[in-house]
């Protein structure tokens, strides 16, 4: 009886594990809250709206107190930022800096969670010699105010940068930081290890396919079926852009031996609309890029590097923002239209955790006949080429939940086995088209039901 009572106690830890698992599963998937606009809804409004999501933290580009008193109580995570133009006088006076979180830190925390302060916004690629002297100084002085309130280490500092500090990126084990920017990187780092804060990058496949727009670089960029990548030095076989992004950064990182800082996406997304000349902006790209790499984060595979884990990102943008300037472009990222609309759907509300099914995106001139039975991995397919298939099954308005944790189909917790059930749902709910079983050709229709246990595959015969 003891044994019992002992195996009971373990299977309710179990349980509990695994509810405590999903309910946290969302804490890395944050949004970018740009201010550029003369449209935007009140900040109470957009409070409102953030807690209809599965959004938990938010990035100001300034310290609204408006929108950081709004955000009180939600317990949404809040990152605020010091201006480029802040950092003259935050460097150059302890006092200002105290100054700075008495104004924009102490009246709203802890009621607003307040997590992580940037300071200025990629600064070292500016080019601007004395603004990059200003940097470390700033971010110093502030730890240093942080520490004097008792709020050193409940709140990070940090700076966010553009993948061009990179001066080599490809493949991703070879990652290198521009040499010109060795020196200044190693004081940011040193302080960025010291206090635990992370380094902030903002990478976007979207640029990346502007500069290569070719069909297979979409499908890489998008988290589509591709044939993937191999790193060289590592023979580590890539399926997305978003995963060698991150590790060329990683790989950086460690070359210059810092190792321990952990990296944070601080911007990334994908415009919906664009000038007639520019390569990638739609609808489609936009909802495949942003509902794939949701999917991707909430599957918890992380990257080659970084495996088993999910890199706190943050998404642009909560709105579009209409008075940026640049290309059209620039004015087209936002999830949400300023009615508190969605623009297109990738899962972020609690209400409808899975977007709707889109267009099949080829769809053959010539009807073909229905199929039937049940779409399953292909022999000999890689586990990164499946994980891929798992992000953009899940990615396209599935339920996935049976393949988490607690859901009927999560044991065996394999990649294949996993896929076999994201790759058949997606066919079943897709119109069970041949071309609905292909995914860049790893995929076969079985007649041979594959349901096992508790764990029922949609399909059959028409």
């Amino acid at each position: 009886m003891a044994m019992l009572r002992r195996n009971s106690i373990f299977f309710v830890l179990a349980a509990f594990l695994q509810l405590f698992h999903l309910a946290t599963s969302q804490s890395f998937i944050g949004v970018n809250y740009g201010q550029v606009a003369d449209n935007l809804p009140p900040p109470s409004a957009t409070a409102n709206l953030l807690q209809s999501t599965s959004i938990e933290k938010v990035r100001l580009y300034g310290a609204d107190p408006a929108i950081i008193k709004a955000l009180a109580n939600t317990g949404i995570g809040i990152v605020i930022g010091a201006s480029n133009g802040d950092a003259a006088s935050l460097a150059s006076d302890p006092n200002a800096a105290q100054q700075w979180i008495n104004s924009n830190v102490l009246p709203f925390y802890p009621a607003s969670n307040i997590i992580l302060i940037t300071v200025g916004n990629e600064v070292i690629t500016s080019t601007d010699d004395t603004l990059m002297s200003q940097l470390l100084p700033a971010m110093q002085n502030l730890q240093n105010a942080l520490n004097s309130v008792s709020l050193g280490g409940k709140i990070k500092v940090s700076t966010v940068h553009s993948m061009g500090i990179l001066s080599q990126s490809d493949p991703p084990s070879s990652g290198m930081f521009n040499p010109a920017y060795t020196s200044t990187l190693n004081g940011l780092l040193g302080f960025l290890n010291a206090t635990g804060s992370p380094f902030a990058i903002n990478p976007y496949p979207f640029f990346a396919y502007q500069s290569d727009p070719r069909p297979e670089t979409l499908a890489f960029c998008l988290f589509q079926p591709n044939s993937g990548r191999v790193d060289s030095g590592t023979n580590i076989q890539y399926m997305n852009m978003f995963d060698a992004q991150l590790d060329a950064i990683r790989s950086a990182l460690n070359s210059l031996g810092f190792n321990g800082v952990e990296i944070l996406v601080a911007e990334t997304g994908w415009p919906y609309n664009g000038d007639g000349n520019e390569f990638g902006p739609s609808v489609d790209n936009a909802k495949a890029f942003n509902g794939n790499l949701i999917a991707h984060l909430r599957s918890m595979v992380g990257t080659p590097l970084m495996p088993n884990q999910s890199v706190d990102t943050y998404i642009f943008a909560l709105y579009d923002e209409d008075l940026k300037p640049g290309p059209a472009s620039e004015r087209f990222f936002g999830l949400y239209k300023p009615d508190l609309t969605m623009t297109y759907d990738v899962g972020l509300s609690k209400s409808s955790q899975n977007p709707a099914t889109p267009t099949t995106p080829t769809t053959p001139v010539t009807p073909a006949p229905k199929a039937g039975g049940w779409c399953v991995p292909s022999s000999g397919v890689s586990d990164a080429q499946l994980q891929t298939n798992i992000d953009y099954a899940c990615g396209q308005g599935i339920d996935c939940s049976q393949i988490q944790p607690g859901g009927a189909c999560y044991e065996p917790n394999t990649v294949a086995s996993h896929a076999a059930y994201a790759m058949n749902l997606l066919y079943q709910t897709a119109g069970r088209n041949p071309w609905n079983c292909d995914f860049s050709h790893t995929a076969t229709l079985t007649s041979n039901n594959p349901s096992y246990n508790g764990c029922t595959y949609p399909g059959g015969s028409t």
